[in-house]
């Protein structure tokens, strides 16, 4: 899909609003949305203009925000920014030729491919009169070029042209640009303002944080269309098992992973159906919820979508257990002791994995009192689950009622993905990461 950006858009939406947007301390849906570049493969493109001396910033920025960054440079970009400069930041070798000067055993011989194979997104910034043409006429004698051709197909390539204002309103820069946003690509046009030829106009490239949160937002309006159209079953929160009319068992569970899951899924086009037991949390955009009480009340209303859904994930904090027996009214204080027989409740995940075809995904999670990664793997195995997202409980940052988490994700052939401390909107969408990669993996 092709975005032209216009300049008097994003000064004002993303540079005064967007940092509003991500850093508010508000946890909502829409907030974390825009938060889609942890380990995001950046690719960035470096030109020959005075602009490029913003670029070392921009690098730290994607880095501070978890994204992997790889720099490609114009031969004439390297008299504006250093290569040393800008490999220091990103922790990567810069790159400009397409061919190594000297082949060695361990050279990547066609990384002209490669790289491009590897980018989840391309940013050319600034790009300049010169570079913009030899995109439009399809050149690509360098490794900046060639990259922009060898791009996988659908992955965003966003350009932020950036020179003089006399260069930007010509006629050959601007059939240049229009051909590119008409053929794949999102151009930024520059901010107005002062230039490096000492006047105003429409030239300057946006500042890094801007830069960084346009990437940001293209990036969560791009994402994988793996999960669009899928079906999700998702339960939540914890269940209440009555004792009698005024009293239950049940936990602390919240239910904010399990909706911060139902609103990460519904942002990546999935038909979900959120399944919950008592949670006071805003439904998410896009969601079908269903409010259920107890254990039984929710297995029940997950067996209904157990032939037609793709992915269950099973994230409520069920009750294993429930009294024997109900009592109407209110039972009466009438000694020191009172004895409750409990019996065993339904196991909602496993009842869902034991049914599913090959063609289903069922996902768990597995909350520990201490470290205890055995018993995940277990529960993973006996379970035959496809992946099981295991945490330990602390009570601070990692369980339940609090905003983070810290999780393992464990995928059925056992491989363990650590992820550091995450909101648990941040969490969710890693949890989808995997599950596409499954989905990946089964097609």
């Amino acid at each position: 899909m092709t975005v032209v950006f216009p300049a008097n858009r994003f000064p004002v939406i993303f540079r005064k609003g967007i940092e509003a947007l991500i850093y508010s301390s508000e946890q909502t849906y829409i907030r974390h949305k825009a938060m889609s570049i942890q380990d995001k493969n950046i690719l960035l493109g470096v030109c020959g203009g005075i602009a490029a001396c913003k670029i070392p910033m921009l690098v730290r920025i994607l880095k501070k925000k978890g994204a992997r960054v790889r720099i490609l440079m114009t031969e004439a970009a390297t008299k504006f920014v250093t290569e040393l400069t800008l490999a220091t930041l990103s922790q990567e070798p810069v790159q400009k030729d397409i061919f190594p000067e000297k082949y060695s055993a361990g050279d990547d011989w066609t990384r002209h491919i490669s790289i491009g194979e590897w980018a989840d997104a391309y940013v050319i910034a600034p790009a300049t009169a010169h570079t913009v043409a030899r995109l439009a006429a399809g050149m690509c004698d360098d490794l900046l070029s060639a990259a922009f051709i060898t791009l996988r197909s659908g992955k965003p390539k966003l350009l932020f042209p950036a020179m003089d204002g006399e260069m930007f309103g010509s006629a050959s820069v601007r059939r240049n640009l229009n051909w590119l946003s008409e053929n794949g690509c999102s151009v930024i046009d520059p901010e107005s303002g002062a230039l490096a030829s000492g006047q105003c106009g429409t030239g300057r490239m946006p500042e890094p944080e801007t830069i960084a949160a346009i990437l940001e937002q293209t990036l969560a309006e791009n994402r994988s269309t793996l999960l669009a159209n899928k079906s999700i079953v998702i339960t939540a929160g914890p269940t209440r098992e009555k004792i009698d009319d005024v009293r239950f068992i049940s936990n602390y569970s919240s239910g904010k992973m399990g909706f911060a899951l139902a609103g990460a899924a519904a942002g990546r086009g999935a038909a979900v159906t959120l399944i919950t037991g008592p949670a006071h949390l805003e439904t998410p955009e896009g969601v079908t919820r269903i409010d259920v009480e107890n254990a039984e009340e929710m297995d029940n209303a997950v067996q209904e979508h157990y032939r037609t859904c793709d992915i269950f994930i099973g994230a409520a904090a069920v009750a294993d257990y429930r009294p024997a027996h109900q009592v109407t009214g209110k039972i009466k204080k009438s000694s020191e002791t009172m004895s409750v027989a409990l019996v065993k409740n339904p196991d909602v995940l496993a009842g869902f994995a034991a049914q599913k075809t090959s063609a289903q995904i069922a996902v768990g999670f597995s909350l520990e009192a201490e470290e205890n990664l055995r018993n995940a793997k277990e529960k993973l195995a006996k379970k035959k689950l496809d992946l099981i997202a295991y945490n330990t409980f602390d009570g601070r940052t990692s369980g339940f009622e609090v905003d983070t988490n810290v999780l393992t994700l464990i995928d059925r052939d056992g491989k363990a993905d650590e992820l550091p401390l995450l909101s648990k909107p941040e969490a969710a969408e890693r949890v989808l990461d995997a599950v596409e990669k499954l989905l990946n993996s089964d097609e």
